[in-house]
């Protein structure tokens, strides 16, 4: 926590925990490791990982990384009530099981309204997720970009063969996402989680010259059931669970005096949708944003979207949404050949996600692979 806000925190949410959250539940190591240096350690029921599997129409690309796990697949029932109960322990109030009703800032601080009573606050964190209330309340638009995601929970098939990877499938022609399979656990019980992930508002134009209409035809969880039947698992009677991901675009407004947004609220990774890690490296930026805004008493938030971007979360998310035409767009069959052709390409991918020094011939060699993926030799 940063010094200077212990004694002025206190956290509602609509929820009462333990709660569970739809999400394929990959947390990559590097959030774990910042955890770590506040003194935070998260030991709930997981699944270690220890490299990527990538599919594409022109192959298949496998790298794993000797030595920690790269990541972690856990259920959010367990995590986000464990992360609670540390929350609690550093000595901030929570309030589970109050929703917030309206915000109504003023030049001396924030008035909120709940389902139990009035609260005032000298600045308010919204942390609130893709239907984030503090983020309609300041009057901030939706975002450019929109996803959607389905996942179902299945036992292993006989097509599974490597049960320690989390494993991507970008070969769907007119879908603008992927497909996953991850390890998990369910009651005690090895599954996997199963997913299709779809970029619906800020989407580039169909790869491959599909048409736009045709695209937004898409049905993700046909796509889904498809997979499973391919997998020789049928998908009659099993539990779809339908999600919504916001991303975050480098221009967007994520702050309005007294007022700042995390995580979802913000937006994550267009990409891929991955929110987890993300939100952790929010939360450090938000609070030593906060801190320092507190000692000077200070509660524009001006420059809060600007401290953003400069951090480590900022960096990766600005990737990320520069990436959106690259992966997604016409020239979607190059980055295929690219991600399942470059070792160099995975290998700083990973270290990346689980926290580890990416090493710069890496990154040089991922140039490399890139160019000779786009002019191949029988060009």
């Amino acid at each position: 926590m940063a010094p200077g806000l212990r004694d002025r925190i206190v956290l509602i949410d609509k929820a009462t925990f333990p709660r569970d959250k739809i999400c394929a539940g990959a947390i990559g190591a590097r959030a774990d490791r910042l955890l770590e240096t506040i003194g935070v350690h998260i030991p709930v029921p997981s699944v270690a990982t220890a490299g990527f599997q990538v599919s594409a129409r022109c192959g298949t690309l496998t790298t794993r990384l000797p030595g920690r796990p790269i990541a972690r697949v856990v259920r959010r029932i367990d995590y986000d009530a464990a992360l609670l109960d540390q929350v609690r322990e550093q000595g901030v109030e929570v309030r589970d099981g109050v929703a917030l009703e309206t915000l109504e800032r003023r030049a001396t601080g924030v008035e909120l309204s709940t389902t139990k009573g009035a609260l005032s606050a000298r600045a308010v964190v919204g942390a609130d997720g893709v239907g984030s209330t503090v983020r309609r309340s300041i009057g901030l638009p939706r975002g450019r970009y929109h996803a959607q995601a389905v996942e179902v929970d299945t036992p292993w098939a006989q097509t599974d063969r490597d049960r320690d990877l989390l494993c991507f499938d970008i070969v769907d022609d007119g879908l603008v996402g992927y497909a996953w399979d991850f390890p998990t656990r369910v009651d005690g019980a090895s599954r996997v989680c199963r997913g299709v992930y779809r970029l619906t508002r800020g989407a580039p134009e169909p790869h491959l010259g599909a048409p736009r209409a045709e695209a937004a035809r898409v049905d993700i969880a046909e796509r889904l059931a498809q997979r499973l039947r391919a997998s020789g698992i049928d998908p009659t009677g099993l539990h779809f669970r339908r999600y919504a991901e916001r991303g975050l675009a480098w221009h967007e407004p994520c702050a309005v005096s007294r007022v700042v947004l995390v995580g979802e609220a913000a937006g994550i990774d267009p990409v891929l949708g991955e929110g987890i890690a993300q939100a952790i490296f929010y939360g450090k930026t938000a609070a030593e944003y906060l801190a320092t805004c507190a000692e000077r008493g200070d509660y524009r938030f001006g420059d809060y979207r600007a401290a953003v971007m400069r951090s480590p979360v900022g960096r990766d998310l600005r990737i990320r949404a520069a990436m959106v035409r690259f992966i997604y767009g016409p020239r979607r069959p190059l980055a295929e050949r690219w991600v399942v052709g470059s070792h160099h390409l995975a290998v700083a991918g990973i270290s990346y996600f689980s926290g580890r020094r990416v090493p710069r011939k890496r990154l040089w060699g991922a140039a490399v692979d890139l160019a000779a993926a786009a002019w191949p030799p029988w060009r």
